[in-house]
C-alpha cells in the first residue's frame, strides 16, 4: 500500500468517525413524549390563550429544564394518556395520577409529588343529602380510571347508589350542573378549585385520603425518566420552586390570587334594560346612563374585570342570559324565590317598592276595589306583574302586558288602560319628566334589586360584584351614584341645568336625537339590504326548483316554502337567536346576524313564490314552441322564459323589499337596535312618545316612498 493510498484511508476513517460521533450524539438527544390530562384543573387545563397550564405542566417544565432533557407535551385526556403509555405511543405520564398497588403492576412511579384526597360534591341546593346513606337509589358521577372510581365501586353496595362513568372531568361537572347526577366524586383539590371558579357546589362529607400522585412510565421502559424526575423534584423542593408552583395554583396567599386574577382577561357581556330610567336610559349624547350603568362601571373598575354592556331591553336581557348569549344582567331586577331557581343573585344593591299610577284626571279611582272591571297595564316579567296576577281575582281588574315600559306609559296616556303598576322610583322619575300621573295608593315593598347570572355559570362575577359593592358602600361612592339619579332637590336642579335643549318640541327632539335616529335608520337599511340580497339568492333557487321538471325538486321547494311561511317572523327570530344555541352551542349568533338570518329565511319563501308565479305567468306555449325547435330546458329558461318573467316579477320583488324593510321592526324583539327600537330608547328617556314615533314614521315614509318611485321607474324601463 503506497503512502498516498494509506493517507486517503486515514482521512476517510477520521471523517467516518467524526460523522458517526456527530449522529450518535444527536441520536442521544431524545425527545420524550409526555402525556397529560386535558381538563383536570388545577393540575392541567387550557388557558384562554390556548396554551396549557397547571401544577403538572409547570413541574414537568421545571424538572426537564433542570435535568436537561427535552419533552413534547400532549394533552389527550386522562384515560387516553394512560392507554398511550401502555401502548408505547408515549414515554411517560403526569396527570394527577394516584400511586396504587394495582397500577404499580403496569407502571414504574416516581417519588410522590403531591399528597391528596378525594371527596364527594353535590349542588348547594341539594338539601336532602347529608349522609352517604342519602345517596341510596341516586346516580353518582365519577371519572373513568381514577381512585375515586375504585372507592365508589368498592362502596356501591354499602350505600346503594348507582354509578355513571365519564371520560372527561368537564363532562362530569356539567352532568352535576344539569342534575344528570346528584353527586360526583373527584380529587379534593380539583373540586375545591372548581368551587373557587364559581361552581355552585357543596362538599358535605369529609375527604377520603388516597395517598399520593406520581409521575409514571410503562414498567421496564424509559425508567431513566423516573430517575431524572426524582432528581429534579428534589432540587425544586430544596430551592423553593416547588412551593412557588403549588402556591400559584392552590395557594391562598394574596399575591398568588392577584396573579391569577391578573391573568384572567375575560371580557364579560352584561345586559341591561334600555328604557328603565333612572336605572338605565339613553342620554342625549347617545350614551347610556343610570344607576345600574354607573354601579357596573364602578364595580368592574374596582375589581379589575372587563365588561361589554348591551341594552336589549328587560325581557330580551333575561332571555339572553338564560340562553347563554350573555354572562350577567343588571336591570333593576328584583330578587325573588322563583327567579332564584334559574339565576344566582348578588347581594341586594337597591331596596325598592312598586306602586300603582293613574292619570291625575281620573277622579273615580280612590281604592283598589275601584279597579274592578277595568284594565291595568304592567311590564312583562316584572315583580309588578307577579303582584297584579296574584291579586287579580281579589280586585277584579284585567291585565294588559307590555314588553317595554314606554309602551305601558303611553297606554296610560291615551286611556288604553286606567292604571299601571311599576317600580316606585321609575314612576316618580316619569312624573318629574312631566307625566300627568298620580299615585293614590301606598307603595308595596318588593324587597331588593340584584345583579344576576345564570345558575351554575359565571358565578365568579357575583362574587366580584358583591366585593365591589361593599367597597363602594364603604368609600361613599355608592351614595353619590344614588344621589345623582334619585337625590333630592339639589340633584334635580343639577339635572335640569344639564338639560340644554327642550325636547318637548320637534326641533329640540331632532337637535338632540338625530344621530341616534340616523344610526337606527342605517341599521334598518343594512339589515334589509343584506337579508334581501341573500333572500334573492335562496328564493330564486327554490323558485326555479318549484317549476323544475324533476318532481323531487318541486316537493323540496314546496316543503321549504310551507314551513318558512307557516312560522311567524318573530317566532323564527327568537328561535334562531335563543333556541338554536341551547341545542347546538356552536350556532350561537349575535343579535344582528340572527336578525339578518331570520329575515333572509322569511323573505326567501315569499320570493320563491314570486319567481314561481312570474315563470308560470309566461304563456306555456312559448316553452313548447322553444322545445319543438330543439332548444333544451335550461336554454329555453335562460333565453325565452326568464327575461319575460323578470319583467313580471320586478314590482312584486320591490314590494317584497319594502315588506322586509318594515319587518326589521319585528326583530327588535331579540335586541337589534333598528329605527323603531332607537325611537323606543329615546322615548324611554324623555317620554315624548307622540313626537318621537311621528318622526320615526315620517322617516319610514320617506324611505318607502322613494323605493316605490324607484320600482315604478324600473318597471317602465323594463317595458
Amino acid at each position: 500500500m503506497n503512502k498516498r493510498t494509506y493517507l486517503a484511508e486515514m482521512v476517510l476513517t477520521v471523517l467516518a468517525f467524526f460523522f458517526v460521533g456527530t449522529f450518535a450524539t444527536k441520536a442521544e438527544e431524545k425527545v420524550y413524549t409526555i402525556v397529560l390530562d386535558s381538563t383536570y384543573a388545577p393540575f392541567e387545563y387550557q388557558a384562554e390563550d390556548g396554551s396549557y397550564a397547571g401544577i403538572d405542566v409547570d413541574l414537568l417544565d421545571a424538572i426537564s429544564k433542570s435535568e436537561g432533557f427535552k419533552v413534547e407535551k400532549k394533552f389527550p385526556g386522562f384515560q387516553a394518556a394512560v392507554d398511550q403509555v401502555q401502548a408505547g405511543q408515549a414515554d411517560g405520564i403526569i396527570a394527577g395520577m394516584s400511586i396504587t398497588d394495582e397500577r404499580k403492576k403496569s407502571f414504574t412511579f416516581s417519588e410522590p409529588y403531591f399528597d391528596s384526597s378525594i371527596e364527594i360534591a353535590t349542588k348547594k341546593s341539594a338539601k336532602d343529602i347529608k349522609t352517604l346513606d342519602d345517596l341510596k337509589g341516586k346516580k353518582v358521577g365519577v371519572k373513568n380510571g381514577t381512585v375515586s372510581q375504585e372507592w365508589l365501586v368498592k362502596n356501591e353496595k354499602t350505600y346503594g347508589y348507582s354509578l355513571k362513568i365519564f371520560d372527561e372531568g368537564s363532562q362530569m361537572y356539567d352532568a352535576l350542573n344539569i342534575n344528570d347526577v346528584v353527586a360526583i366524586m373527584d380529587d379534593a383539590p380539583v373540586i375545591d378549585y372548581a368551587i373557587t371558579q364559581g361552581k355552585n357546589f357543596a362538599t358535605p362529607f369529609k375527604p377520603v385520603p388516597i395517598g399520593h400522585y406520581g409521575f409514571a412510565v410503562k414498567k421496564g421502559k424509559n425508567e431513566e425518566l423516573v430517575k431524572m424526575f426524582d432528581k429534579g423534584l428534589k432540587k425544586l423542593k430544596e430551592n423553593g420552586k416547588y412551593d412557588k408552583i403549588l402556591a400559584k395554583y392552590v395557594g391562598n396567599d394574596e399575591k398568588a390570587t392577584e396573579e391569577s386574577e391578573k391573568k384572567e382577561e375575560k371580557t364579560y357581556t352584561i345586559v341591561l334594560d334600555s328604557t328603565y330610567a333612572p336605572f338605565e336610559y339613553q342620554a342625549e349624547d347617545g350614551s347610556y346612563a343610570g344607576i345600574d350603568v354607573d354601579l357596573l362601571d364602578a364595580i368592574s373598575k374596582s375589581e379589575g374585570f372587563k365588561v361589554e354592556k348591551k341594552f336589549p331591553g328587560f325581557q330580551a336581557a333575561v332571555d339572553q342570559v338564560q340562553a347563554g348569549q350573555a354572562d350577567g344582567i343588571i336591570a333593576g331586577m328584583s330578587i325573588t324565590d322563583e327567579r332564584k331557581k334559574s339565576f344566582t343573585f348578588s347581594e341586594p344593591y337597591f331596596d325598592s317598592s312598586i306602586e300603582i299610577a293613574i292619570k291625575k284626571s281620573t277622579k273615580n279611582i280612590k281604592t283598589l276595589d275601584d279597579l274592578k272591571g277595568k284594565k291595568v297595564g304592567v311590564k312583562n316579567g316584572t315583580v309588578s306583574q307577579e303582584w297584579l296576577v296574584k291579586n287579580e281575582k281579589t280586585y277584579g281588574y284585567s291585565l294588559k302586558i307590555f314588553d317595554e315600559g314606554s309602551q305601558m306609559y303611553d297606554a296610560l296616556n291615551i286611556n288604553d288602560v286606567v292604571a299601571i303598576m311599576d317600580d316606585a322610583p321609575v314612576i316618580d322619575y316619569a312624573i318629574t319628566q312631566g307625566k300627568d300621573f298620580a299615585t293614590p295608593f301606598k307603595p308595596v315593598p318588593i324587597g331588593h334589586y340584584g345583579f344576576a347570572v345564570k345558575k351554575g355559570t359565571n358565578e365568579e362575577l357575583v362574587k366580584m360584584f358583591d366585593k365591589g359593592l361593599q367597597k363602594l358602600k364603604e368609600n361613599g361612592e355608592y351614595d353619590k351614584i344614588l344621589a345623582k339619579y334619585v337625590g333630592g332637590e339639589e340633584a334635580t336642579q343639577e339635572a335640569e341645568k344639564k338639560e340644554s335643549v327642550d325636547e318637548s318640541t320637534f326641533s329640540g327632539l331632532l337637535s338632540n336625537n338625530w344621530e341616534q335616529l340616523l344610526k337606527g335608520l342605517g341599521n334598518t337599511l343594512v339589515i334589509a339590504l343584506v337579508s334581501f340580497v341573500l333572500a334573492m339568492i335562496v328564493g330564486v333557487v327554490f323558485g326555479l326548483f318549484s317549476v323544475a321538471p324533476i318532481k323531487a325538486l318541486r316537493v323540496l321547494s314546496s316543503i321549504y316554502v310551507d314551513i318558512i311561511r307557516g312560522v311567524p317572523l318573530m317566532v323564527l327570530a327568537v328561535f334562531i337567536f335563543y333556541g338554536l344555541p341551547n341545542v347546538f352551542p356552536i350556532l350561537k349568533l349575535n343579535d344582528f346576524v340572527a336578525g339578518i338570518l331570520a329575515l333572509t329565511l322569511n323573505a326567501s319563501a315569499y320570493i320563491a313564490e314570486i319567481v314561481r308565479g312570474g315563470i308560470n305567468a309566461v304563456p306555456a306555449g312559448q316553452m313548447e314552441a322553444s322545445r319543438s325547435l330543439g332548444l333544451g330546458y335550461t336554454r329555453t329558461m335562460q333565453k325565452i322564459i326568464l327575461p319575460q318573467a323578470i319583467r313580471i316579477m320586478v314590482p312584486s320583488l320591490v314590494n317584497q323589499f319594502v315588506i322586509s324593510l318594515k319587518d326589521t321592526t319585528i326583530i327588535s324583539v331579540i335586541g337589534v337596535i333598528e329605527l323603531l327600537q332607537a325611537g323606543k330608547i329615546i322615548v324611554g328617556r324623555n317620554l315624548q312618545s307622540f313626537r318621537v314615533y311621528l318622526i320615526v314614521g315620517v322617516m319610514y315614509l320617506v324611505v318607502i316612498t322613494a323605493l316605490t318611485k324607484l320600482s315604478k321607474v324600473l318597471e317602465r324601463r323594463m317595458k
